[in-house]
């Protein structure tokens, strides 16, 4: 690893690789943002692969985006290239499809020979393997306030070619007060999960929700593709095992990066590894709780399209609704509110307009109650659906269209 100025790394980078090069970059809250604008500033042209990109990343003419899982910093963008895929799948694209020529990365400063990607892993190691059996140039951008995590995320030197040092303090994901609406999901969601399950939970209101509300159980365990707040305040409130707390990224506040630099409690794995439905089925009393922003009388789940429009994408859904489900005591449990109030409408419909993110979960909840699907006749989960899930005042309607189906 050669560590360079940032004039440097413009001219290095200009000088490696094809015309109109693949850069695959961190997204969620580790993007590189310094290497990454010197970068965008040596190439004309080139295809910007990120996960989850946050508002903020290159995009003119001449930047072509690319992702599987669509953030703030993509959505919308009329560059996109989106590429519909689970998550624990998106290693095998970046080796046989979208083949990285540079790979740019938010790590550590070396500590022992290495480095630690710190709070993403996700599917890095994969780009940085597969850039390298192609000849192609792995950038660090090494940062003093990056925590310093364990397993998959440390990295050795030998394995990066040039790096440029920052100090800057990591973004932080703000933790918004849940609604009453919220609460009254999470107390739904949280009646579902015994002392002992393993947890695997998103971001968003209803995962901090449901968190909060799981603080007097006793023995949970966690193994998610992704970790904030919650987790911390479970450990806090003495609700987790002394198991290992299994991720793949992590995003939230400064006290979370806090925890997160040095324990090795903590295991940092590959998407290939914390995504894999086979080893998610592992997990005892495995349960997977996950938003949506549809679901419909066949209980299929829509999280990944809005008005049509592709919104995120499937991310890690789809890989632990079916772990879960074939864990022993598994739940896979989807959660929204019964009502869109920005639009006004059921987020309970007779059929799904777009394509499902998932289906057969083993239940649906929303504040009005639980639905349980699994195990029961097709009439009787959209019977279930209907009185336990939907707004009262969209429940005529659905009766009508369960009865003509």
């Amino acid at each position: 690893m050669r560590v360079v100025d940032v004039d440097r790394l413009d001219q290095l980078v200009l000088s490696h690789g094809p015309d109109n090069p693949r850069v695959v970059a961190s997204g969620n809250h580790a993007v590189p943002w310094t290497a990454l604008k010197a970068i965008d500033g040596a190439l004309d042209r080139y295809r910007l692969f990120m996960l989850n990109a946050p508002a903020g990343v290159p995009d003119r003419p001449g930047v072509t985006l690319e992702t599987p899982f669509i953030g703030a910093g993509m959505r919308d963008r009329p560059s996109l290239a989106y590429y519909p895929s689970r998550l624990s799948l998106v290693p095998a694209l970046l080796r046989r499809v979208t083949i990285p020529d540079v790979v740019v990365v938010h790590t550590t400063m070396p500590r022992a020979g290495a480095v630690s990607l710190g709070v993403e892993v996700n599917v890095l190691r994969a780009a940085i393997e597969s850039a390298r059996s192609r000849g192609g140039l792995v950038v660090a951008q090494l940062n003093s306030q990056m925590p310093f995590t364990y397993g998959d995320a440390v990295v050795p030197v030998d394995d990066i070619d040039v790096a440029i040092e920052v100090d800057t303090p990591l973004g932080e994901l703000p933790v918004r007060p849940p609604t009453d609406v919220h609460r009254r999901i999470a107390e739904h969601v949280a009646g579902l999960v015994p002392d002992g399950a393993t947890l695997q939970l998103g971001i968003g209101a209803v995962p901090d929700a449901t968190l909060c509300e799981l603080r007097s159980r006793r023995g949970l365990r966690v193994w998610s593709e992704m970790i904030s707040d919650g987790v911390l305040s479970l450990e806090q409130a003495g609700a987790l095992s002394d198991d290992r707390i299994v991720t793949s990224f992590a995003a939230g506040s400064a006290e979370l990066y806090d925890w997160l630099d040095g324990n090795r409690r903590i295991r940092f794995l590959r998407t290939e590894r914390t995504n894999d439905p086979a080893v998610i089925a592992q997990q005892p009393a495995m349960t997977s709780i996950n938003a949506a922003l549809q679901v419909d009388l066949c209980a299929q789940a829509n999280a990944s399209y809005r008005d049509g429009r592709v919104y995120s994408g499937f991310g890690g859904q789809t890989d632990f609704v079916v772990g879960a489900l074939h864990s022993p005591a598994g739940q896979a449990i989807i959660a929204l509110p019964a009502w869109h109030r920005a639009t006004d409408t059921s987020t309970v419909l007779d059929r799904l307009p777009c394509p499902a993110t998932s289906f057969q979960h083993t239940a649906i909840v929303s504040e009005h109650g639980v639905a349980a699907i699994w195990g029961r006749t097709q009439r009787e989960q959209a019977a279930g659906i209907v009185e336990q899930v939907a707004a009262p005042g969209a429940r005529d309607a659905l009766r009508r269209a369960a009865t003509a189906n």
